[in-house]
């Protein structure tokens, strides 16, 4: 059971942000704006708004409607999560765009309105989240996380600028950070006492160490000589970590320990 506290403050304020910053963005697309491509396979930038609506339907106590197709047999669901995505954007495929955003601003105001009662006692309730039992503010900061990846694909997808609010990121990072050691210690093997350091700049400057000592756990700062070292740019290491189709590995600057980075940057991809 993970006991994971954030701030709730800036957790709500970037929750908000963003989905501000997504009406934005879709606001005044026509058909074809809407039907492109994303960096997701299957989904196009409708999808993505879809998507976002049906988890926080689902936050609200709601479930999807069941749909006629079998979704678990998309080559892109791979697992119980992706399956209920699938259904919200089924759902909301036979819908329309107007009646989608409509949705959107509907379901966020409603979270916005839940959200400005929240207590941090209550963002220390422990519960579901796609992470495995964790607290309800550690749920909130995923959503920003996701939600943020998702002002992304948009932006990929519309061929738009990068993201511009650092404080949205910066919550977002810290949800990737938290992941950090399960990369480098579980999925790309690092070997007891050795240490990595992530440095990403651009929207962000923030360096993310991992020190594997029995196991691999985050460090405020690393009392040695990391064995890796990898610089990226803050949206493109997002992207990497969010498995998007276009990101680019040869982005990530190496030093140290080619065979242990090579494992780790092969290993970045961790979301559903």
């Amino acid at each position: 059971m993970g006991t994971t506290l954030v701030d709730r403050t800036a957790v709500v304020a970037a929750l908000d942000s963003v989905w501000t910053t997504i009406d934005d963005l879709v606001a005044d697309l026509d058909d074809a704006g809407w039907q492109t491509s994303s960096p997701l396979p299957g989904w196009a930038v409708a999808d993505l708004v879809a998507h976002i609506i049906g988890t926080e339907r689902f936050l609200l106590g709601e479930q999807p409607p069941e749909p006629a197709t079998d979704v678990t047999a998309l080559d892109h669901v791979r697992n119980d999560i992706g399956a209920l995505n699938e259904k919200w954007i089924l759902h909301y495929r036979a819908q329309g765009t107007a009646r989608l955003l409509a949705d959107y601003r509907q379901v966020t105001a409603t979270r916005r309105a839940q959200l400005a009662d929240a207590t941090d006692e209550s963002f220390a309730v422990q519960g579901f989240t796609p992470a495995g039992p964790d607290t309800y503010g550690r749920f909130m900061r995923i959503r920003v996380f996701d939600c943020w990846m998702h002002e992304l694909d948009i932006r990929d997808a519309l061929g738009l600028s990068a993201p511009s609010d650092a404080a949205t990121a910066g919550v977002a990072y810290e949800e990737i950070a938290s992941i950090m050691p399960y990369i480098v210690g579980k999925k790309a093997g690092a070997p007891d006492g050795s240490a990595v350091r992530v440095t990403v700049s651009g929207l962000l400057a923030r360096d993310i160490g991992v020190a594997v000592d029995g196991r691999a756990a985050l460090v405020p700062a690393l009392d040695r000589e990391p064995d890796v070292a990898l610089d990226c740019d803050t949206v493109e290491f997002a992207r990497l970590t969010g498995g998007r189709g276009g990101a680019d590995p040869t982005a990530v600057t190496v030093s140290g320990n080619a065979d242990l980075a090579a494992a780790i940057i092969a290993s970045l991809a961790f979301t559903i």
